[in-house]
């Protein structure tokens, strides 16, 4: 899932507050959880309605339109993303200045409009809403099949793994010289305690 997160939105809202650079790094989540042996947490049925509720808590709380059922929820789940994310390795690779406002319409229009993203038109659809022209769309739509655009979110994902990730969101935030690993949407205060905001 392009996991443009709820800690990744309040991110984009307090980056100048704090004055830190925000780097998106798109990571592929299932090759995370297969090399951690990490289970999706709605496989668990109680927790599974423990973060269902969870997510529409922290929609409200964080102002982001979110509206989610428990079978809308277990059929995101059974969506593949792995396009998604090389279409969005694809933008980062040829156009960066399109990898914020992408990944925020991927979520917008997977959480809540439960469109399935693994199809071409609507990764077409997705772009087109991120601002993006068609003939840079359709460029990178064919370079998702291509090597370098594989090896290079391989490549990101190992990152990830690297500095202990394992699942989405993932935020490395680098302070005086080390890296500080934050997982989930509910850590922002902790880290703001690391950056001493």
């Amino acid at each position: 899932i392009p996991h443009y997160s709820f800690m990744l939105q309040v991110l984009c809202r307090y980056r100048h507050i704090w004055n830190i650079d925000l780097r998106f790094r798109p990571a592929f989540l299932g090759g995370i959880m297969h090399q951690t042996g990490n289970k999706p947490p709605a496989m668990l049925p109680k927790r599974g309605e423990y973060l269902l509720k969870d997510i529409t808590r922290m929609a409200k709380y964080y102002q982001v339109p979110l509206h989610m059922s428990a079978g809308a929820f277990q059929h995101l789940m059974g969506t593949s993303s792995l396009t998604a994310m090389r279409f969005i390795t694809a933008i980062d690779m040829t156009n960066p200045q399109y990898l914020e406002p992408l990944s925020r319409e991927f979520w917008m229009r997977f959480w809540s409009q439960y469109e399935d993203i693994s199809q071409p038109e609507n990764i077409l659809a997705v772009a087109r809403q991120a601002g993006i022209s068609a003939e840079l769309s359709q460029k990178a739509l064919e370079m998702t099949s291509s090597p370098t655009v594989k090896d290079r979110l391989k490549d990101t994902t190992t990152e990830a793994l690297k500095y202990g990730a394992f699942g989405m969101p993932a935020v490395v935030a680098h302070y005086d010289g080390e890296p500080h690993l934050f997982f989930g949407s509910d850590r922002l205060e902790l880290l703001g305690s690391i950056i001493g905001e």
